[in-house]
């Protein structure tokens, strides 16, 4: 039977030092030069490589499964070195305390006995076998010989086809089978690692290793694995960190704590609740609300779709009634104004005679609009971000070297522009997220310093759009003056500089939830407390000494 050693190293995958991202904590910020190191190529072009070249920090790393599986064995190693037990006890140790080491030993030297009966395992077998002669296998009952016959630590015999039928049988039922215990029911010993590499068949042994690898991620309360589909990378977040946005090697930028995509500055919360309100039945039942009534007899929304006010419901209800009063149609005649000129409507809404129904409409119109508002221009700044990657993109491929020919400037020098397009990006996402935070926000003095500040970094933003997207294009089409191409250089690194400092400064206030507001008002408000005693002091004054004070005042509650 193969070591221990051997038995993990035989699914460990082939990594070299230069890929290896996170060999342990002193390996975070762990880089050749002064910027960090993302993990990616610079002509790689994606929305992980765009968020991470604007972030002044790294406080997360990205792991591959070579570098996920050297943790785990490294892990496995400390504590059975530690605890001087094999690496197979270790493992089962692990698995149950969810691959904390600190917990592990914590637990082990407070009480090892409670411990090993807790995770199975055992110091020595409860069954014990003879040396020769036959035993019967505890599921088919057959009669093998003892050598012949398996067993984990409790010493209960069974033969290795229902080994393996059992094994397998566990393996396809899901991870669970990193918890598997003797098949005995009445036995709770722990059924090890290698019994599975023992026993199990090639395709099981696979699947095994892969829950095996998964739950030192899903079980690690610092690591998650990036949620885009396909994707095999998992990221480490350091702790005490506050900014929860992550960008992995495989293109996708998300929230580690939420695992939506990158929202900040706008919190997981707010986040949730704009998704499940895109998504909701609610929007529906809004427009059904708005842009519906219900028949006056049998109560089914009916949508509008012709100009007269004559509304005949669906059948089998096929009942006549007027838009506008909802009363029936067969009292409307030349009494009332004419079949198509009800007045009644009008009358009751100037005598304030609203019905709480069509109240509900008007206030769910009202919502509707101002949803759409918001979501409109969400919608908008998302897509206008997926266009300037495109833009990059075609940038970095094509327009880059042609722009280097014409005027012969190397693309090092270049680099201005596609940082320009980079803060555009980064800046889309930033201002398509403030609208979501708008929408929920309730306070009407901070949401007017909250609208000044996001038209600021709007107004920026549309600037150096266009600067970039539109001026650019003269230059690209044919040679101009150096000087003319120099004031461009200029312009734009000026306007994407600018930009930066506006979202910064949007970002700083929404993370900080507005405070500045809070802070005018409050001083606001002590100086007018501290100004009210003078006007005290001024009004008793004039009470007293005034000649006209007290007869004016009395002549005004005459």
């Amino acid at each position: 039977m193969d070591s221990e050693d051997d038995m993990l190293d035989a699914h460990d995958m082939e990594s070299g030092d230069d890929d290896y991202y996170s060999g342990g904590t002193d390996d975070y910020n762990d880089s050749d030069g002064d910027e960090p190191d993302f993990g990616y190529d610079e002509a790689d072009v994606d929305d992980s490589a765009m968020i991470a070249s604007l972030r002044s920090q790294v406080n997360y790393v990205v792991l591959k499964e070579e570098d996920i599986r050297r943790h785990q064995k490294d892990d496995i190693g400390r504590v059975s070195m530690v605890l001087s037990i094999s690496q197979v006890e270790a493992i089962i140790l692990l698995l149950h305390y969810h691959w904390s080491v600190s917990k592990v030993h914590d637990e082990w030297f407070a009480d090892e006995e409670r411990v090993r009966r807790t995770v199975g395992i055992l110091e020595g077998p409860v069954v014990t076998a003879p040396d020769d002669g036959e035993l019967a296998c505890g599921i088919c009952f057959e009669s093998f010989l003892s050598e012949e016959l398996e067993s984990v630590a409790c010493g209960h015999p069974f033969c290795p086809t229902c080994w393996t039928g059992y094994i397998s049988t566990t393996i396809n039922d899901g991870p669970g089978c990193l918890m598997l215990r003797c098949p005995e029911p009445s036995c709770d010993a722990a059924v090890g690692q290698d019994m599975f590499e023992k026993l199990a068949s090639q395709e099981d042994k696979e699947k095994y290793y892969r829950y095996f690898l998964r739950s030192y991620v899903e079980d690690n309360r610092k690591m998650k694995w990036c949620p885009s589909p396909g994707c095999e990378h998992a990221i480490d977040l350091s702790a005490g960190t506050g900014s929860y946005d992550v960008s992995c090697l495989c293109s996708h930028s998300f929230c580690w704590n939420c695992t939506e995509e990158a929202h900040r500055p706008v919190d997981c919360d707010t986040v949730a609740q704009w998704i499940r309100k895109n998504s909701a039945e609610s929007e529906n039942m809004n427009w059904i609300l708005a842009n519906s009534k219900p028949c006056p007899k049998c109560k089914r929304p009916i949508e509008k779709n012709h100009g007269c006010m004559h509304m005949t419901c669906t059948p089998p209800c096929k009942y006549e009634f007027c838009w506008l009063c909802l009363n029936a149609w067969t009292e409307h005649g030349e009494r009332t104004g004419g079949f198509y000129a009800c007045n009644r409507y009008e009358a009751a809404k100037q005598e304030g005679l609203y019905d709480e129904a069509e109240k509900r409409r008007e206030m769910a119109k009202n919502s509707l609009e101002r949803y759409t508002h918001y979501y409109e221009r969400w919608a908008s700044n998302q897509t206008s971000r997926k266009k300037a990657i495109e833009e990059l993109q075609k940038m970095r491929s094509e327009k880059l070297e042609k722009l280097s020919d014409i005027y012969r400037t190397p693309e090092s020098q270049l680099k201005f522009i596609t940082e320009a397009w980079l803060q555009i990006i980064e800046c889309r996402r930033v201002l398509k997220w403030t609208y979501a935070y708008g929408y929920y926000l309730p306070d009407h003095d901070k949401r007017q310093f909250f609208e000044y500040l996001q038209g600021e970094a709007e107004s920026g933003l549309e600037r150096l759009h266009k600067c970039v997207e539109k001026e650019l294009e003269v230059f690209e089409v044919a040679e101009c003056p150096s000087e003319d191409f120099n004031q461009f250089r200029t312009k734009l690194i000026g306007l994407t500089r600018i930009t930066k400092t506006y979202f910064e400064n949007l970002v700083k206030a929404l993370e900080n939830g507005l405070a500045d507001v809070d802070s005018q008002a409050a001083s606001s408000k002590s100086t007018t407390n501290a100004k009210s005693p003078v006007k005290a002091k001024g009004g008793g004054k004039g009470k007293g000494g005034s000649k006209n004070g007290g007869s004016s005042r009395n002549q005004d509650d005459k």
